[in-house]
């Protein structure tokens, strides 16, 4: 049994065994992607004469 190497844990399950980090990426990365669709929106205005 000296032989057997422990096993190392994948970083995709220590990412979704950590709730704080999927809270923390479930609140920005919306907020990003919403704020930037805002903006390319505001972008797409035609400009008044």
């Amino acid at each position: 049994m000296a032989d057997q190497q422990e096993e190392r844990i994948p970083v995709m399950q220590q990412v979704l065994d950590n709730p704080f980090l999927l809270l923390f990426l479930g609140i920005t990365i919306p907020t990003v992607l919403y704020v930037l669709w805002g903006v390319m929106e505001i972008a797409n205005i035609p400009v008044a004469r």
